[in-house]
């Protein structure tokens, strides 16, 4: 199990770091097109937009593997240790089953809207949906690995 989470985890960073380094590039092309050759490309705002959302969605799960989520560590520190594995427990399960409702709701407003697209390039909004149930995805099930394997430092996601 460990194997396929470094797999997971190296695949996710690969294509989130890539989108990244997209995402500077068109912006930087952008700038250079508008602002120097007064010539901008029409649908680069879309597809920057577009970098922007897959980046943000396909790299929540890295996020949740690492405990880095927000949390109230100041609070949970100051609790009795037996208090705070069972806050641990509760928010991490919340978390997992609020990502998972999360996948739901994406996949139902995928079904209910096959066919829209943006309006300049037609990029369709099932790869927007998709990267978003691809991350609630990832953080519930990496959410549950956590409780396993138990929490480093004192942090879970609130």
């Amino acid at each position: 199990m460990a194997f396929l989470a470094r797999i997971f985890v190296g695949a996710t960073s690969a294509v989130a770091v890539t989108l990244l380094l997209g995402l500077v590039a068109i912006l930087a092309l952008q700038i250079v097109l508008r602002d120097i050759f007064v010539s901008p490309v029409v649908g680069l705002e879309e597809v920057t937009r577009l970098l922007m959302i897959l980046m943000v969605w396909i790299a929540f799960p890295l996020v949740v593997i690492k405990g880095e989520n927000i949390v109230m560590a100041e609070l949970k520190e100051a609790l009795p240790p037996r208090i705070r594995h069972v806050m641990d427990l509760v928010i991490g399960l919340a978390c997992a089953a609020a990502a998972m409702a999360m996948v739901w709701a994406t996949w139902e407003t995928l079904a209910a809207n096959p066919r829209n697209m943006t309006p300049t390039l037609r990029i369709p909004f099932w790869i927007y949906l998709a990267s978003a149930a691809f991350g609630f995805a990832g953080a519930a099930i990496l959410h549950l690995r956590r409780l396993r394997l138990g929490q480093d430092s004192g942090n879970i996601a609130v």
